[in-house]
């Protein structure tokens, strides 16, 4: 895993057997828990965790997913998840991906948003500022 500039950020994951059908496939639905992880990492590579910011009363639920395939993961390969922020987080923040084998061809593109969401209130709320000074915007 490595930086590449303060938008980008590649979290590497070797798909395990589990995530695969009877062809050593991955299965479609993990590509979501792929995104995940990649987003979490971005922002924990920012210097911010989710569970910090649900501690200080955030949450950031998905409320969009798109997901394009172009080619399959197999059992044992290495997969790059490429993030980065899209735009400026208001009270919504989105991430594009690229998620790519160990020879960069690309595997699946795909787009999230998810909403700041205030625990007490249950409605959306602005983004933190933490987060934006992080992103210095």
């Amino acid at each position: 895993m490595n930086l590449l500039n303060q938008n980008l950020y590649i979290t590497q994951i070797r798909v395990r057997y589990g995530e695969t059908d009877q062809m050593g496939v991955v299965y479609h639905g993990n590509y979501a828990q792929y995104l995940e992880i990649g987003r979490i990492e971005w922002l924990r590579n920012l210097g911010v965790s989710y569970k910090n910011m649900e501690k200080n009363g955030i949450m950031l639920p998905v409320v969009s997913l798109s997901l394009n395939y172009k080619k399959s993961a197999y059992y044992d390969d290495v997969i790059n998840v490429k993030t980065w922020l899209t735009k400026t987080p208001t009270a919504s923040i989105e991430f594009s991906y690229e998620i790519t084998n160990e020879f960069d061809e690309i595997l699946t593109t795909a787009t999230t948003v998810l909403v700041f969401i205030d625990t007490k209130t249950k409605k959306p709320t602005r983004c933190p500022g933490f987060i934006l000074d992080k992103l210095q915007i």
